[in-house]
């Protein structure tokens, strides 16, 4: 039990004090982490520009962090018990603070590499830690709330950062992206040092050098297969093949590894546990849809559309307030209402949203825009709150530091696979669509497929000018079909790990200290 539990000889609950304090520091740092997945993503082009940077090379400030992350945050559990959870969260909390700064002040492509590569390992624990803290403050029977709370942090990180990105972008500087994080850092930082306690510190537990080896190896191959895959032309590429390659030989044997070591990186004990192993599947999809969503919006509407950046930013914000409305609203039916109704209905919520963007088109409404953003994003709230507290109701207390990493872990892992897929779709499917779109036009009806894609304006339907605009909007409609097969392609992946809802077992609350055991109806 750590340092923050406290139970009656009984085992019921004794409350700690700063409760509230304690929430609100690890949840800036949450937050913190949490929008710069994404809030940098709208501010590549002005850093192209500043730091003279190709297209390919400025994708390296997104993915150098991506990486450094996924690698370092699958051990933050061990190296919080090997050095104590506070102690360890004020190194990344401070770490990635600094490392902000420094992107702040970046004045080329290979330091703005550097320093978001050691922004992102510093940043990868938070999450989890954030996780695993609120858990330990809380008794079972508010672990539900307290999973809302957090849920807001790290579902509206994402959702949110290409709004305030835009916004702080265009009005400010690129900048500022990174030094906005200096302020909340300092406030965090300092509420973890005044009032959390240190855990216990687990002295005799070895760090499997092996086992981190081998799974660093296979994320980093995975995700660089994963970004470059649709520059290189997937496997026709030597340097994807040979990533691949690497990459499922390196799984093969960190699965190896866990199941034959006496002491493995990660104790594959805690997936004996029914319900923390099917959430790792549903977390694995909201990973896909939460991000790919995020993926393939703004380029739609700025893209094919036309809207400013501001624009598509505040377009996109109904999202986070419809998550964060019903996350609110799910921690307060939690224990009332069975969490498999819940999921059901908040993955339902999701595939209907999906179902309605696959019916867009380049004439949609903004309102239309809004409408399907709140109901997909009160859908996420009402899958992740109980997917969150279920997956924890059952698991020894012992393992919660280790379990919130995987966790984590498993919700990057889908994000990375779900962008890589959709990114890829969608270019191969513009492609064909553009292709198929072509046929229909010939020399017979060119006059009057101009006249209706241009019917105000005289033109000759043969000239060069006209073949020119003729293209482009062949292309503009073949790129909108392809986005409309994308938003198809997720909703089946929806409805698909539905499937799995049987599986999770019915939780009963108690107010008993964490660490005992829960009772479960079957």
């Amino acid at each position: 039990m750590s340092a923050h539990t406290a139970a009656k000889p009984d085992g019921e609950w004794v409350d700690i004090p700063h409760k509230g304090f304690i929430t609100l520091s690890v949840m800036l740092a949450t937050i913190m982490q949490a929008l710069d997945t994404t809030i940098a993503n709208v501010a590549l082009p002005h850093m192209q520009g500043e730091l003279s940077a190709t297209q390919d090379q400025i994708s390296w400030v997104l993915t150098s962090y991506i990486i450094a992350a996924a690698v370092m945050t699958a051990p933050s559990g061990v190296l919080a018990a090997k050095i104590g959870r506070r102690k360890l969260f004020l190194i990344a909390v401070i770490g990635f603070t600094i490392t902000s700064v420094l992107c702040g002040i970046a004045t080329n492509l290979p330091e703005m590499v550097v320093f978001r590569l050691f922004q992102g390992i510093f940043g990868a624990s938070l999450v989890p830690l954030s996780q695993a803290v609120l858990l330990d403050i809380n008794p079972q029977h508010r672990h539900a709330q307290a999973m809302a709370i957090w849920g807001v942090g790290v579902m509206l990180g994402p959702i949110l950062g290409p709004t305030l990105g835009g916004w702080i972008t265009e009005n400010f500087h690129w900048r500022w992206v990174f030094f906005i994080n200096l302020p909340i850092g300092i406030l965090a930082a300092f509420g973890i040092y005044a009032f959390m306690k240190e855990t216990v510190i687990d002295k005799l537990r070895k760090f499997d050098y092996f086992g981190f080896a081998l799974l660093s190896l296979f994320l980093c191959s995975m995700q660089l297969a994963l970004d470059r895959g649709e520059s290189k032309d997937w496997f026709s590429s030597p340097e994807i093949v040979i990533e691949s390659v690497i990459a499922l030989t390196a799984f093969y044997m960190f699965m190896v590894h866990i199941l034959t070591a006496e002491k493995p990186f990660i104790e594959p004990a805690m997936f004996k546990d029914r319900n923390y192993s099917f959430s790792l599947v549903f977390m694995f999809v909201m990973g896909i849809i939460l991000l790919a969503t995020m993926a393939l919006l703004p380029p739609f509407l700025e893209g094919l559309m036309g809207y400013p950046v501001v624009t598509t930013g505040i377009i996109l914000a109904p999202r986070g307030i419809g998550t964060m409305a019903s996350m609110m609203l799910a921690g307060k039916l939690m224990g009332k209402v069975d969490v498999r109704y819940m999921l059901a209905f908040g993955l339902s919520c999701m595939a209907v949203s999906l179902w309605q963007m696959s019916q867009f088109n380049l004439e949609i409404s903004q309102a239309m825009l809004v409408e399907t953003g709140l109901l997909q994003g009160f859908g996420m709230g009402f899958v992740f709150v109980p997917l969150t507290a279920v997956a924890y109701a059952t698991l020894p207390g012992h393992y919660r530091n280790d379990a919130a990493g995987v966790f984590s872990l498993v919700r990057n892992i889908g994000s990375s696979v779900g962008i890589a897929v959709m990114i890829a779709l969608l270019a191969r499917n513009t492609q064909v669509n553009h292709m198929e779109l072509g046929e229909r036009i010939s020399i017979f009806n060119l006059p009057k497929v101009m006249l209706g894609i241009m019917p105000d304006i005289p033109v000759n339907a043969y000239s060069q000018a006209a073949m020119a605009y003729l293209n482009a909007e062949v292309t503009r409609q073949a790129a909108a079909i392809s986005y409309i097969n994308d938003f198809y392609a997720l909703m089946f992946v929806v409805l698909s790990v539905m499937v799995f809802l049987p599986f999770l077992k019915v939780v009963k609350r108690t107010n008993k200290a964490p660490a005992s055991a829960a009772e479960v109806l079957e």
